[in-house]
């Protein structure tokens, strides 16, 4: 869908550019179930996209694997800020707009198919315009789960994850 005459575009959760070329996997990426309304100028197509970028530069080109959860928020937990809709061009629904949008990242080293470390790094957005660096918002893994009330990559050995999930530095996470 797309949301003709407003400032916001069908943001893709899962970029298409992180689909490794697949056709079909590609073609995953554009379902309605993958797309939110996201601001287009000076969010989606900058310091998100951006960002994302970010995440892909780290493999590509080598056999390193990230694993990336995407999601956006209403509200954070405790929190009551209202929702604002919008209708898709061509449709009689409303569809929310996120207040808040996140991208946590994992990395591991492995030895015989154990997990022997990892880091991890997240970033939160309020859903506004911005014209400044995606690096400013990286955040723990452990805020965003207080702000979310999830808990990612739980299969971790616990003390693994927890000394993971406390990273707030993208250069540690791009080095690690």
């Amino acid at each position: 869908h797309s949301y003709s005459g407003s400032t916001y575009s069908r943001g893709h959760m899962i970029p298409n550019g992180s689909r490794n070329g697949i056709r079909e996997m590609q073609l995953q990426t554009f379902y309605v179930t993958n797309s939110v309304p996201q601001r287009q100028n000076k969010f989606n197509g900058s310091i998100w996209n951006a960002m994302e970028q970010a995440i892909q530069a780290i493999v590509k080109g080598t056999s390193e694997e990230i694993y990336v959860v995407t999601g956006v928020a209403f509200n954070k937990v405790g929190e009551n800020k209202s929702v604002s809709y919008i209708t898709p061009k061509n449709d009689t629904k409303e569809c929310a707009i996120p207040n808040y949008f996140y991208k946590v990242a994992l990395k591991v080293n492995t030895s015989g198919g154990t997990v022997t470390s990892a880091k991890a790094i997240g970033f939160w957005f309020e859903h506004r315009t911005y014209s400044d660096s995606y690096t400013n918002y990286a955040v723990s893994v452990d805020q965003i789960e207080q702000w979310t009330g999830f808990d990612f990559f739980v299969n971790l050995p616990d003390t693994i994850e927890k000394s993971a999930e406390t990273n707030t530095s993208w250069s540690s996470f791009q080095s690690f």
